[in-house]
């Protein structure tokens, strides 16, 4: 099944007797325009967003063929917990975030994004006060950096920059 746009929100699809498919995204899926994922039933689905701009948001749906609906779901994730103590806090710590073309989500008077241990330490080394915690990322901030991979599970080009300047300083 090809899905080339969202139909609606989970609160739009509220029948009684609809089974509800969750299509568990992680985070950072939320904005690929094209990719094939299965459904926790084993629905097979392929994504073509083709709008400039789209992505995909916890509860959107999919698909509906009145006796189904599948509906995106964040799976949640290690993140960043920041909680700034006044608006001067949590500009600085956006602006600094943000310099650094990180993802950067706000939600639940928190601000987060993807745990990396060298951005934890940098930001209790600067006075903010991180915390680890597991999220869901569902707000990310639009920005005009998007978040992206190239298919390589390992660290991010950040990390690897962090810990070799991290290593370097110990030596």
């Amino acid at each position: 099944m090809i899905i080339e746009e969202v139909i609606g929100s989970r609160t739009d699809f509220s029948d009684p007797g609809t089974e509800t498919d969750l299509l568990e995204l992680e985070w950072y899926e939320t904005t690929r325009r094209i990719q094939r994922k299965k459904t926790n039933s084993g629905m097979e689905i392929a994504i073509r967003l083709l709008r400039e701009g789209q992505r995909l948001r916890q509860d959107d749906v999919l698909y509906h063929d009145g006796n189904k609906i599948v509906v995106v779901y964040v799976k949640p994730c290690d993140a960043i917990v920041l909680r700034p103590l006044s608006m001067l806090e949590m500009g600085t710590v956006c602006y600094e975030i943000g310099n650094k073309h990180l993802p950067l989500f706000i939600q639940d008077q928190e601000v987060l994004m993807p745990f990396e241990a060298p951005m934890f330490r940098w930001l209790e080394a600067a006075g903010y006060r991180p915390e680890k915690g597991e999220r869901q990322l569902k707000n990310l901030l639009k920005s005009n950096v998007e978040p992206h991979s190239h298919g390589n599970s390992g660290p991010s080009l950040f990390t690897r920059i962090m810990n070799l300047a991290g290593s370097k300083q110990e030596s």
